[in-house]
């Protein structure tokens, strides 16, 4: 006979109290009820997250919308924009009228070694601060800076307008072929040559 059959056989003969078989009973049954609200934990848990990732999966797919204090011909205007992963954006401005103006773009980025990425929510951001030139029906040309609205119809040279811009922390310098594209610089005036 093993020492365990030995145990076995000495203790068997004893007999526990009601008492404690009931406070047993009633140890697995708390015990039972603890798995039960740690497994409803685990479950809900679980939903919550699952749940949540669809919405922020669902919000992603459509783009995150925010209100944003945009320049438009000088004046500060709310608008919204939603940014899209791609890269792209859309931007809704309530006008005078009633009505809402849609502006959309986006574009990509070239890293170091020469793979394409999409322009983040932040560059995307700091370029619809950049300088806009505007051509009117009544012939005059704009540029708008911020607050800043300057008539530039009589500064052209050959078709080429060279203008320096300040909104009091940055300067930028333009340079504006007659209806024929513009660039700026934080440096310099860039030859019109370099962006045909």
């Amino acid at each position: 006979m093993t020492n365990r059959e030995k145990y076995k056989q000495a203790f068997s003969v004893l007999q526990t109290s009601g008492e404690i078989s009931l406070e047993v009973e009633n140890m697995a049954i708390m015990n039972k009820k603890a798995k039960l609200k740690a497994a409803a934990a685990v479950i809900s848990t679980c939903l919550i997250l699952a749940g949540g990732s669809g919405i922020a999966y669902a919000a992603d797919i459509g783009g995150i919308q925010r209100t944003i204090q945009l320049w438009i011909e000088g004046d500060q205007t709310s608008a919204t924009f939603e940014y899209n992963s791609d890269g792209s954006y859309n931007i809704s401005i309530p006008s005078e009228d009633g009505e809402t103006k849609e502006y959309g773009g986006g574009g990509i980025a070239y890293e170091p070694d020469g793979t394409e990425r999409p322009l983040t929510e932040e560059e995307l951001l700091e370029q619809l601060n950049d300088p806009e030139v505007d051509y009117k029906d009544d012939g005059t040309v704009w540029v708008y800076y911020y607050d800043q609205k300057i008539e530039i119809t009589d500064k052209f040279e050959d078709d080429i307008c060279y203008l320096k811009l300040s909104n009091g922390d940055e300067t930028v310098y333009m340079t504006i072929k007659y209806q024929d594209g513009w660039c700026s610089s934080p440096h310099k005036y860039e030859s019109p040559d370099s962006f045909n």
